[in-house]
């Protein structure tokens, strides 16, 4: 378990060659023309816009619900190009410039968007341009009370993949119980505890500073609702605190309670390989 905490050429005497433009995104002037004139899939459009996944930008264009300059399109195989005018459930979108943030969640916050409730948000945390957060949506949930990692982002693609199951994406917990875990519950929590949804696991358990047994970190790759309090619940324990201290290799290392930070691209990019998108 994780503790906290261009080559040149020599020269030849032959007449120097004038060198070619290097394009900014490496690709070469045929292909940025090529893509100009073919513009971009729809779905991958809509994705782009952090509307929904590619998977489910699909089943909007099949449920009618996508217009291009005003005609409801059901073709995957459209492409958009410029100056095209999207609608997706009445509303015009664009493709956004992507954002990868972690949080480091306080207490007493809700993992949504807005609450009806007027309850604080993870939103209302970020302290960014209106205009960006309200692109944003976490990344899984955390429930009120529980503390710790959390990702938010517009790219709906790469959050729907971290979301499923198929890609065990790995979620490491710290829970401190009123009465001690004894040491054969822990070996229940890896072996499976019956839940109302089903038989419910931790991959890995341990006490995180023996001899002070009220204390266990617990790695997990399945993500259901308030697992990791209603796995110790049904043991019989009442969990005082909870913090999520890992999501996909992340935390919250250098970022106190309550406040964020950007993704380095070479964490964005291991998360895209991760999840297969690159």
């Amino acid at each position: 378990m994780p503790e906290r905490k261009s080559s040149q050429r020599a020269r030849t005497g032959k007449p120097e060659r004038k060198a070619t433009p290097k394009q900014p995104s490496g690709k070469s002037i045929a292909e940025k023309k090529r893509g100009e004139v073919e513009g971009v899939r729809l779905n991958r459009y809509i994705a782009q816009a952090g509307v929904a996944s590619r998977r489910k930008a699909d089943d909007l264009i099949a449920e009618g619900r996508v217009k291009v300059n005003g005609e409801v399109i059901t073709d995957f195989s459209r492409r958009i190009k410029a100056g095209d005018k999207v609608e997706v459930g009445g509303r015009v979108i664009s493709p956004q410039e992507l954002s990868y943030i972690l949080l480091n969640k306080p207490g007493d916050t809700i993992t949504t968007k807005s609450d009806e409730r007027g309850r604080q948000t993870v939103l209302d945390v970020l302290t960014i341009p209106e205009e960006e957060k309200s692109g944003l949506f976490p990344v899984g949930r955390l429930d009120r009370h529980t503390v710790g990692v959390l990702l938010l982002t517009n790219d709906g693609e790469l959050a729907h993949r971290l979301m499923h199951p198929r890609y065990n994406v790995e979620k490491i917990y710290v829970a401190r119980t009123k009465e001690p875990v004894k040491s054969h519950q822990l070996e229940q929590l890896k072996e499976g505890v019956q839940l109302e949804d089903g038989l419910a696991r931790a991959d890995r358990v341990s006490y995180v500073n023996p001899p002070d047994y009220h204390e266990i970190a617990l790695l997990l790759h399945e993500g259901r609702n308030r697992q990791v309090r209603r796995m110790l619940e049904a043991l019989g324990h009442e969990v005082v605190n909870l913090e999520r201290v890992s999501y996909a290799g992340l935390t919250a290392e250098g970022v106190r309670r309550g406040r964020w930070r950007r993704l380095e691209p070479h964490e964005v990019k291991r998360l895209r390989q991760m999840v297969k998108l690159s």
